[in-house]
């Protein structure tokens, strides 16, 4: 992008809700980033706890701003902090999540001079709601023209990801008709027109607690295939149409999975897995699914 420098202004959002406890460590960990040019918007979507007396703390600090409104949703506090900012980059920290020192000094190198890539991403730890370390699984990551990754599985982490303010201003932010998926509806959406790129260490501390967004995982489904089909439908022939039915497959295998290790239901599961066979009757994986739904209901064990 003509005129972008190395250090330019990257403005955080940070959406809340009732996160008293944790958002001064989240912010905190935005203002200690080595990464010299950062301001951070803190968007108080109605908070009803201690929240409105928190962020008083940083009511002499040039750098925090702070937007209270009713409560309107994830889409619509995340929005709003897009629109009040003015970084030419935006990042996203989640109030109960915490940064790396380094993450931005690492990260925004990788925009320099290239105006094709519109989002860099990491990867993350996990911990637990007291902040102790929990086991990360490998997160696969995919640089470059990634579509088709995406729509397999989304492997962008949110609090991890910077943005270019561009990308906002020519396809727009968050869908606010959608109840959950909005990231992965943001990154599909974008892919489509902006490379993206990774550093591979960690560089965001994502907490794994009992007060997070609902964890019902048919909606969460039902959300992403919603999200593939528009997805699809609106950019054609951005996808091969064999990893379009890999996709497909996999969402389908990996609702079955859901279905069977929660609800313990093996008809409703093979019935998503027949699904999956629809779409690749050779893969070895939903074939795999099947053949162990028909021994255990129980989830593998960890590794």
């Amino acid at each position: 992008m003509p005129g972008e420098r190395a250090e330019d202004q990257v403005s955080v959002v940070i959406a809340t809700y009732n996160m008293g406890r944790y958002l001064p460590g989240a912010v905190e960990s935005a203002l200690a980033q080595s990464y010299p040019k950062v301001d951070v918007w803190i968007v108080d979507d109605g908070s009803t706890d201690d929240t409105p007396a928190v962020v008083r703390q940083w009511s002499g600090d040039p750098r925090v701003h702070v937007h209270r409104q009713a409560n309107g949703g994830q889409a619509r506090a995340k929005n709003q902090g897009v629109i009040l900012s003015r970084g030419r980059f935006i990042a996203f920290l989640d109030a109960d999540d915490v940064w790396l020192p380094e993450k931005l000094a690492r990260q925004m190198p990788l925009f320099a001079g290239r105006p094709e890539v519109g989002v860099v991403y990491s990867d993350y730890e996990r911990m637990d709601a007291d902040g102790r370390p929990l086991p990360t699984g490998v997160n696969r990551m995919h640089r470059g023209w990634v579509s088709g990754a995406l729509l397999i599985d989304n492997f962008v982490p949110f609090p991890a990801a910077v943005v270019r303010r561009a990308c906002f201003e020519r396809h727009e932010a968050f869908d606010e008709s959608l109840a959950m998926g909005i990231d992965y509806d943001l990154w599909l959406r974008l892919s489509a027109h902006y490379k993206f790129d990774f550093i591979p260490e960690a560089t965001v501390r994502y907490r794994i607690w009992s007060g997070q967004m609902s964890k019902n995982y048919r909606q969460r489904y039902d959300s992403a295939i919603d999200i593939m089909q528009r997805f699809l439908a609106q950019n054609e022939g951005v996808v091969d149409s064999a990893v379009v039915r890999r996709a497909w497959a996999h969402t389908y295998v990996g609702r079955g999975d859901c279905i069977l290790w929660n609800d313990k239901d093996r008809l409703a599961a093979l019935r998503d897995y027949a699904r999956a066979l629809g779409f690749g009757p050779l893969r070895w994986p939903t074939w795999r699914a099947i053949l162990r739904s028909l021994v255990t209901k129980e989830a593998p064990a960890p590794g």
